[in-house]
């Protein structure tokens, strides 16, 4: 049975290993020929700038990434939780540096992920804000997270000068 995530919708019935290499390729794709300025731009006023995404996409990867090997090396893990805004208020990477973040960390979680048996993915951890959740819970919601957040990524290459 599939986790209920704040991101199920995203990912609907696709498959997440398979939708995490899609994504991250479909990233590396729309944004191999950016210039700085091209980093710059948002998907509309108000919104996050591609800069900006990848580095959230990035943070994602991190957070997530983390919570699932401490689940797979530590019995009773409890997540701790973070902040995305303050993150962001403290990133400094450049728009090329923070797409190799991205695409370096989104290929080592893959890696993990697809590495994991049905045993391990069911391994159980807490979330104080989701409750108890498990490692097939991680994964699906990081799939749908990056899904949620391409069209922003198509919608600035389709603006984007170079």
């Amino acid at each position: 049975m599939r986790p209920d995530t704040p991101y199920s919708k995203y990912l609907g019935d696709r498959e997440p290993i398979a939708t995490l290499r899609e994504t991250a390729e479909r990233i590396g794709k729309l944004t191999a020929a950016w210039t700085d300025a091209d980093f710059e731009r948002a998907s509309s006023p108000g919104k996050l700038t591609a800069r900006q995404l990848l580095a959230h996409l990035a943070h994602v990867e991190i957070a997530f990434g983390n919570r699932a090997r401490m689940a797979l090396s530590t019995p009773g893990y409890v997540v701790q939780p973070f902040d995305q805004d303050r993150w962001m208020e403290r990133e400094k990477a450049s728009g090329p540096e923070a797409l190799n973040a991205f695409l370096g960390l989104s290929r080592m979680n893959l890696a993990l992920f697809a590495s994991l048996s049905k045993e391990e993915l069911a391994t159980p951890l807490s979330h104080p804000e989701q409750g108890h959740i498990t490692v097939d819970w991680i994964l699906h919601t990081l799939a749908g997270h990056q899904v949620s957040h391409v069209a922003q990524i198509e919608q600035i290459a389709g603006r984007a000068t170079g």
